[in-house]
């Protein structure tokens, strides 16, 4: 008889039994990374990040587990709901705390629902739920998982969709010059001159996994996160001791872009790297050049992925300047248990609505892809 654990550190959970639980193709879902941010201090409650990791026993045998949080806000989820919350407060009700299955400051996709099979993957949606009503919270969240997943959600859950954009290698395309010529004339040009305005700038790049980047690197890697918070006002989370975690116990996931100038780095960007993706988290400079962030951020990532023959690049959430550089809208999706009957039933239709509008604008923004129409493999 199956048994639902509820465990407040990843550290309670042998990383041999998590990671039995997935293929190992998403460097997200490992025990090194979630337990990393547990213990190098970048969760806190006090941010809104408590560990609250759902496990499926039987005996001593895990067969299934999510990675979980009991939040009091919704910071650096990505999947807005500030609206549900307002909704709740105005007729008296919490909304918080609520429980939130998904992976720390990361928009992006992969499993979720880690099980040892279909069925075990929706017993523990069930487990999930049962959870969230007898801990009295508002409500249960599972962001960005693979739609692979969707059929563990029962009934009770409700699904929503939100665009981002991403690269696919669909056309086998062997180096950059094969990619830029399935584009059209005007973005092929526009793409071309960007690199040629940081080349000319005398910037030279690095391209490092986390086991051939120095120390020095690392820092100056943490110190462009720093800068880029510190621009827009907002509290980092990431660690210098996290950084070095990542290198250590995932050193060939971890990749670091970096921008030397006269010798010294300017810019980086920080990536990690799965079986088949690359997924780009975090950029900053230290002086602004023209076409620098497109360069380190975009480029750098693409030629990277077909040196190393990964399929698909995902630069990070939003942003509707990446389809110029041929990153096409890709449809990303959550799933959401309300405890509260009534405002259950108010929301179906609230999200279905939102997936109609959600649909129709990755269609419509699909007409602004910079790829030749008979480019063979363009579109996802």
């Amino acid at each position: 008889m199956a048994v639902a654990r509820i465990h407040a550190s990843l550290s309670d959970v042998p990383a041999a039994a998590w990671d039995a639980l997935h293929d190992g193709g998403n460097p997200f879902v490992t025990h090194a990374f979630l337990a990393g941010l547990e213990s190098s201090g970048c969760l806190r409650a006090g941010w809104g990040w408590t560990p609250r990791h759902i496990g499926l026993w039987d005996g001593d045998t895990l067969l299934a587990a999510a990675p979980g949080y009991l939040k009091d806000n919704s910071h650096g989820e990505f999947v807005f709901d500030h609206a549900w919350a307002n909704a709740y407060a105005r007729h008296g009700l919490d909304y918080y705390p609520k429980w939130l299955g998904a992976v720390p400051y990361s928009p992006v996709t992969g499993p979720r629902l880690l099980a040892r099979s279909d069925d075990a993957r929706t017993a523990l949606t069930t487990a999930i739920a049962a959870h969230a009503r007898a801990s009295g919270l508002s409500s249960a969240h599972m962001n960005f998982h693979e739609a692979t997943e969707d059929a563990a959600f029962g009934a009770g859950w409700l699904q929503r969709l939100d665009v981002q954009y991403h690269w696919h290698n669909a056309a086998g395309w062997r180096d950059f010059d094969d990619f830029l010529a399935a584009m059209d004339h005007k973005h092929r040009k526009n793409i071309r001159q960007e690199r040629a305005r940081v080349e000319r700038a005398g910037v030279r790049f690095r391209v490092l996994h986390g086991d051939e980047a120095s120390e020095a690197d690392l820092d100056a890697m943490h110190g462009f996160y720093l800068q880029t918070f510190a621009d827009y006002g907002n509290a980092p989370a990431l660690t210098p001791a996290f950084l070095r975690h990542l290198a250590t116990h995932l050193p060939r996931s971890l990749l670091l872009v970096l921008a030397d100038l006269d010798d010294a780095p300017i810019a980086g960007a920080l990536c990690l790297r799965g079986r088949d993706t690359l997924y780009g988290r975090y950029w900053g400079a230290s002086r602004q050049l023209p076409g620098l962030h497109f360069e380190a951020c975009y480029y750098q990532g693409i030629d990277y992925c077909l040196r190393e023959g990964l399929a698909r690049f995902e630069p990070g959430a939003q942003g509707v300047h990446k389809i110029a550089r041929g990153f096409l809208p890709t449809l990303v999706r959550s799933h959401h248990w309300i405890a509260e009957p009534a405002f259950r039933e108010a929301l179906a239709p609230w999200c279905a609505e939102e997936r109609a509008v959600v649909a129709a604008q990755a269609l419509e923004l699909m007409q602004r892809s910079p790829f030749r129409r008979d480019a063979p493999g363009a579109a996802p």
